[in-house]
């Protein structure tokens, strides 16, 4: 069963530093076009294969509220047209502080989207400058104050640390800044340099002088200890709720479920088959125009890959990964299955296995990558 839709809107305003992610700059696109090709291309992969109610649905970018009030409109009606959901959908837009006016908050809330994701990664406006940010702190507070006052109850920010130049007592501040805004969800990411990026060409010079190891573990501690102590369940390696808030779309992602990807460069996963479209606006609309899905990769996921999966993205979570539940789905024991990986791990603390979980310890979650990588075949 297909459970959610992530939906994939290139456009940006600015281009931050340190973003590898799949966008163009707005001005002059075929924005129209674009949206256009999303509706036609989500109506015939809904005729491929067909889906009752999705539990999620995610807008992401580039930057969804970059749209006009007109366009973001035009995109509601479309996935309104053409998806399954209903009010107890979780339905998300990504948002850039500072973008959405009360008018696009209105046509949002009354399309039903009930959740707000928003960029905000530092209350230090120094370093929002630095990585190319273009909001500044003032307009978190005024965006998140006009979205409750629309009626938005679930809000989320994503903050990033260890950034060029900040330090823990930097990374301190903005944590305890946030904390005052009486929001829902928190997403918190060390930053990754990624090829292609301004950060890279710089680190490439020597120029990117970033925190180092030992103070991005500090600070990933910080994070959890303040969370913790600010009542926010950490559930994933990188997130933290309220009770009940926590985000269901990206569960569906660790949970190794099937969902849709939509849009340029979108990837899903359905029926067993792993999907990327095309990532340039032309040769993502020229196939739909013609009656075809926009579809550059696609790879049917073998058994063997279903179950690795199932363990490196499942152990993201807290709880980890339920035996009971893999067993269920794959007809097969993960303690039998990866038993070298997790004795090896166990050995150096860094996985425990009790009752009805495989989880990462908490020492575990500042290597998780190594653990995951243990799980790849």
């Amino acid at each position: 069963m297909i459970k959610a839709a992530y939906i994939h809107i290139p456009f940006c305003e600015h281009i931050c530093h340190y973003c590898d992610f799949n966008k163009v700059f707005l001005k002059n696109q075929p924005v129209g076009e674009y949206l256009d090709s999303l509706d036609k291309e989500m109506n015939l992969a809904l005729k491929e294969v067909p889906a009752s109610r999705l539990d999620s649905i995610f807008v992401g970018g580039g930057t969804p509220t970059a749209l006009n009030g007109k366009q973001l409109e035009k995109l509601c009606g479309t996935i309104k047209g053409q998806l399954p959901y209903d009010s107890f959908t979780e339905y998300t837009f990504e948002a850039n502080p500072g973008d959405l006016s009360e008018e696009k908050l209105q046509i949002l809330h009354d399309a039903g989207v009930n959740r707000l994701s928003f960029g905000v990664q530092t209350f230090n406006d120094e370093l929002l400058k630095r990585i190319g940010r273009s909001h500044r702190a003032r307009d978190v507070f005024q965006s998140i104050e006009a979205a409750k006052k629309v009626g938005f109850d679930n809000i989320s920010i994503d903050l990033i640390y260890s950034l060029p130049g900040q330090t823990l007592q930097d990374f301190k501040d903005t944590l305890e800044t946030s904390f005052t805004l009486d929001i829902a969800h928190y997403s918190g990411y060390s930053l990754i340099i990624e090829p292609k990026t301004v950060f890279y060409n710089l680190m490439r010079k020597g120029k990117l002088p970033t925190p180092g190891e030992d103070v991005e573990a500090e600070m990933y501690e910080l994070l959890m200890e303040q969370m913790g102590k600010h009542g926010f369940a950490q559930y994933e390696i990188s997130n933290f709720a309220k009770p009940g808030y926590e985000s269901r779309h990206n569960i569906t992602y660790w949970d190794n479920e099937w969902y849709f990807g939509f849009g340029a460069g979108a990837h899903g996963y359905v029926k067993g088959l792993r999907r990327s479209n095309h990532g340039p606006l032309k040769k993502y609309m020229e196939p739909i125009e013609n009656g075809r899905l926009p579809i550059l990769e696609e790879h049917k996921v073998p058994l063997e890959e279903q179950m690795e999966e199932e363990m490196f993205l499942g152990l993201r979570k807290t709880e980890g990964v339920s035996i009971s539940r893999f067993k269920e789905k794959f007809g097969k024991d993960p303690l039998e299955l990866f038993k070298v990986q997790i004795k090896q791990h166990a050995e150096k603390e860094l996985i425990i296995a009790e009752e009805d979980h495989i989880k990462l310890t908490r020492r575990g979650r500042f290597l998780g990558n190594e653990v995951f990588q243990s799980f790849i075949g």
